[in-house]
């Protein structure tokens, strides 16, 4: 029997092959079952410039306080249409140089948002862009840090047709003659975190979320498709029209009293809806969610738009957008 009080050598024998053995459990076995991944049959390995963007995010250390992991439970589905894979991260998964290799991604805390689908949810470039400048301009309440070196200030003149100008409201950079543009390390960051998306699983073998109390839902719900267009429109557009519908002066439209939005009829502010819109040159562009909203969530966020902020139009019903989306399909066919 070892005696380790005494035999010295056996304790220090013992003790390494302790932490040979945990090494290889915790360390090795799993980088090997890692190497032995396959990624999804659909998924779009990154882009050299997304590639980029993965670099920026992991030197500019996004991960301390955002999470890429849809956890298996019923809260997290708000972050996923499924509970996150090994496989999803395949392409995420790199060598930075010959001596590191990327970090984790997943995080392990929400400070803020989950990003696993944030190139679905928020596809604008040009909100991107405003809220890594200044989070505050786009979310008020934010305690993000504003990322102002990956921007340039430089004289109007000197803007190119090259360069990226961020429409920033007077109240955030009032200098006359000047203007700010966004450096080719926050393109690239824009563009990674714009690929954030879940590739749909072909197989149809789809994880379900482990059941749990759900959330009451209360608001203005669509009584033609029983949706919380309230919840939709928290989802997709408050981080452009603002909780308060009014918008951000200079960079994204007000939907209060917009002449769009309370049109007796609804056919504009349903193309709108579908194939986004780029008619203003005032205002950032806004990215279509015909593939990302089904014609029964067009319709519940389109009423509770017509219905809130003052606003006093009739109800949009499934049907309506159906055949707006029909009609635009047939367009694009020909």
């Amino acid at each position: 029997m070892l005696n380790f009080h005494k035999e010295h050598k056996n304790l220090v024998l013992a003790a390494l092959l302790i932490f040979v053995a945990l090494s290889i459990l915790v360390a090795i076995v799993p980088a090997y079952q890692m190497q032995a991944t396959i990624p999804i049959p659909s998924q779009e390995p990154l882009t050299s410039q997304e590639e980029k963007g993965l670099h920026v995010y992991v030197s500019e250390n996004c991960v301390a306080c955002h999470t890429q992991q849809v956890r298996g439970i019923e809260m997290d589905n708000m972050w996923g249409d499924r509970p996150s894979l090994p496989s999803d991260y395949y392409y995420s998964k790199q060598r930075l140089d010959v001596w590191r290799q990327s970090p984790s991604v997943l995080g392990s805390e929400r400070t803020g948002p989950d990003l696993t689908t944030i190139g679905a949810r928020q596809p604008s470039e040009d909100w991107h862009l405003m809220h890594l400048y200044n989070p505050r301009l786009v979310v008020s309440e934010s305690i993000m840090p504003s990322y102002s070196w990956l921007f340039k200030e430089v004289d109007s003149s000197a803007v190119t047709e090259k360069d990226v100008e961020l429409s920033i409201p007077e109240e955030f950079f009032n200098k006359p003659g000047k203007k700010i543009i966004a450096s080719q390390e926050a393109l690239d960051l824009v563009a990674y975190l714009k690929s954030l998306k879940q590739t749909e699983l072909q197989d149809g073998s789809i994880p379900e979320f482990i059941p749990a109390l759900k959330e009451i839902q209360t608001g203005n719900m669509n009584n033609k498709t029983g949706l919380n267009g309230s919840r939709i429109y928290n989802t997709n557009c408050v981080a452009c029209h603002q909780a308060n519908g009014k918008g951000i002066p200079g960079a994204f439209p007000p939907l209060a009293g917009s002449g769009f939005v309370n049109d007796e009829n609804p056919e504009m502010l349903i193309k709108i809806i579908l194939q986004g819109y780029d008619a203003r040159s005032e205002f950032g562009v806004m990215p279509p969610f015909a593939d990302q909203l089904s014609n029964a969530e067009v319709a519940a966020v389109a009423t509770h738009e017509r219905s809130s902020w003052g606003n006093d139009a009739p109800a949009v019903t499934e049907e309506d957008v159906k055949q707006i989306r029909d009609y635009i399909n047939n367009e694009l066919n020909q």
